[in-house]
């Protein structure tokens, strides 16, 4: 009787230790691949309705650009500024996507003559991003994620 209690409190001890086992190599599998994940950057570009989901990220990331800065230009060329010199400038234009595809947004980083020549400019920018169609957010491991953008704004 005594062996077989004393058997029985050693199976229990190693029960224990097994399961504990398997959580820490699993625990350890779990940092391991978190680790791996590149977070500054998606498995998708946000997407236009015109845009391929089934292309190549580096096609994605082209027609979401290629569209974005289109309508951006369309807009900036019906505006009606008045300059007083020739204004040659590069704009840039940070953003931010929301997982829900609400875009804001963030600053714009311009020259001082823009800033000078180009009045309510930076109103015209948050019109032109509130004015864009509708936009899938960036995907990570298939889940929508907020993205922030930069893009180039050429002015001549």
């Amino acid at each position: 009787m005594r062996n077989l209690t004393i058997l029985c409190f050693l199976f229990l001890l190693t029960a224990c230790n097994w399961s504990a086992s398997r959580e820490k190599k699993t625990q350890e599998l779990v940092n391991k691949e978190i680790l791996s994940i590149d977070w500054e950057d998606v498995d998708q570009y946000p997407l236009f309705a015109d845009c391929d989901e089934t292309a190549s990220k580096q096609e994605q990331k082209q027609c979401f650009m290629a569209t974005l800065l289109k309508h951006f230009s369309k807009t900036l060329e019906e505006s009606d500024f008045v300059v007083q010199e020739a204004v040659k400038d590069t704009i840039f234009v940070d953003f931010l996507m929301e997982a829900s595809g609400a875009i804001s947004l963030l600053n714009i980083d311009k020259g001082d003559i823009t800033e000078t020549q180009l009045l309510g400019f930076d109103r015209q920018i948050e019109n032109c991003l509130n004015g864009l169609p509708k936009i899938e957010p960036a995907l990570k491991r298939g889940i929508p994620v907020r993205a922030k953008f930069r893009i180039p704004i050429v002015l001549q």
